[in-house]
C-alpha cells in the first residue's frame, strides 16, 4: 500500500457528518486541600480550556486528515454554541449548515481536571427529540449539503442527544443510497436498531449487548460472526465494525471477517477513541472501498488518540508513520 498517495488523496474526498455536536469545557487545576465546607477536594483553577466534542470530534478528526468535512447538527441559539461553531470554524470544518434553534442548548459537558485526572463532570444539556419542525429543517439541509457538495460518504453520529430521530434517521439514510453515498453509523442504545440500510454500523461491545440485550462472555471471531449475523438479520446493513476495547476491532462484509488486535499503547485516555474510529474507518473505506485496511487504520487511529488526556484529534503525519511501521511491515512478514 502507498500510504503516501493514500493520505494525499484525503483532502480531494468530502465527508459529512451529521448527529449531537457538543463543547468539551475543561478546568485544569491544583488539589491541595479538602474544602471546610464539605468532604470534597478544593481546585484551584489555574487553566481553562474548550475543544469539540460528539460529532464535532468526528469531523475534527477527518478535517484533521484533511478532507473536506461538513457538519450538520441542531444547537442552542446561545453563548456556548458560539463558540463551539468557532472552534468548527478554526479547523476548516463547514458549519453554515448547522441550525440553531432557541429552544434548545448547546450540550457543553464541563470536566474538572487535576494531575490528568478527572475530578468531576458538569453535564449541560437537553436530550428529548428536537420537534416535528427543526427535523424538517435539518432534512433539508442535508439535501442541499448532498445535491451541493455530492460527499463520498456521510456519518451519522449518535450521542442520543436528540437531533437524529428515528423518522430522520430512515429519511436521510434513503438519501444517501439514493445518491450511491457510503452511509457509516455510530449508534447508541435509543436508535440501536433504526439503522437499516447502513453501508457500516459501528457500534462497540457494550453497545452490542444493550442494543441486542445479549450476554457476551467469551470474546472470540465464531461469536462475533454470530452477532454480525444477528444484526444483519435487523439491519441489512453492508458492514460491521465492533470495536472491542483492549481486545482491538472486529469486521465483517459479505466475504471476509477478522478480529484486529490492538497495538500496544501507553493509554492515558479513552475518550473520544470511538469518534476517531469511524472517522478513519469512513475515509479510508471512501477512497479505497477496502474495509480490511480501513478497519486495520482505524484500529492503530484509535490506540493513537488514546495516548492522550481528553478527547483529541489524531494527528495525520502521526498516523501516517505508524500505518507505514505497523502495516506494511505486516504485509512483508505475512
Amino acid at each position: 500500500m502507498n500510504f503516501d498517495q493514500l493520505f494525499d488523496s484525503f483532502k480531494e474526498t468530502h465527508v459529512l457528518i451529521i448527529g449531537d455536536v457538543m463543547l468539551d469545557t475543561y478546568w485544569w487545576g491544583n488539589v491541595d486541600r479538602i474544602s471546610p465546607e464539605a468532604p470534597v477536594p478544593v481546585v484551584e483553577v489555574r487553566h481553562k480550556e474548550c475543544r469539540v466534542g460528539g460529532a464535532a470530534n468526528v469531523a475534527l478528526n477527518t478535517a484533521s486528515l484533511g478532507a473536506r468535512t461538513g457538519i450538520i447538527s441542531v444547537i442552542g441559539n446561545d453563548a456556548d454554541g458560539q463558540t463551539l461553531l468557532g472552534l468548527m470554524k478554526e479547523q476548516s470544518i463547514d458549519t453554515s449548515f448547522v441550525i440553531q434553534s432557541s429552544d434548545r442548548i448547546t450540550t457543553n459537558k464541563m470536566r474538572v481536571m487535576s494531575r490528568n485526572q478527572q475530578m468531576m463532570r458538569l453535564d449541560s444539556e437537553i436530550t428529548t427529540d428536537i420537534d416535528p419542525t427543526l427535523e424538517e429543517a435539518l432534512i433539508k439541509n442535508v439535501e442541499t449539503y448532498i445535491n451541493t457538495y455530492r460527499p463520498s460518504v456521510v456519518i451519522f453520529e449518535d450521542y442520543n442527544k436528540g437531533v437524529l430521530t428515528s423518522n430522520t434517521i430512515e429519511k436521510l439514510i434513503d438519501l444517501c443510497n439514493k445518491h450511491q453515498i457510503i452511509s457509516a453509523v455510530d449508534p447508541k442504545k435509543k436508535n440501536f436498531l433504526s439503522y437499516k440500510n447502513v453501508t457500516l454500523f459501528k457500534p462497540n461491545l457494550k453497545e452490542v449487548k444493550e442494543g441486542l440485550n445479549m450476554i457476551v462472555e467469551e470474546v472470540d471471531l465464531k461469536k462475533m460472526q454470530d452477532i454480525h449475523h444477528v444484526l444483519h438479520e435487523i439491519l441489512q446493513h453492508h458492514i460491521s465494525l465492533i470495536t472491542l476495547s483492549e481486545k482491538g476491532v472486529f469486521y465483517q462484509d459479505q466475504q471476509n471477517s477478522s478480529i484486529i488486535p490492538t497495538h500496544v499503547r501507553k493509554i492515558a485516555d479513552v475518550s473520544g477513541a470511538g469518534d476517531t474510529v469511524i472517522a478513519v474507518v469512513s475515509l479510508v473505506m471512501a477512497v479505497t472501498k477496502q474495509i480490511q485496511l480501513a478497519a486495520e487504520m482505524a484500529n492503530i487511529a484509535g490506540g493513537l488518540v488514546c495516548e492522550s488526556v481528553g478527547t483529541v484529534a489524531i494527528e495525520k503525519e502521526k498516523l501516517l508513520v505508524e500505518c507505514k511501521r505497523l502495516l506494511n511491515s505486516q504485509v512483508v512478514s505475512d
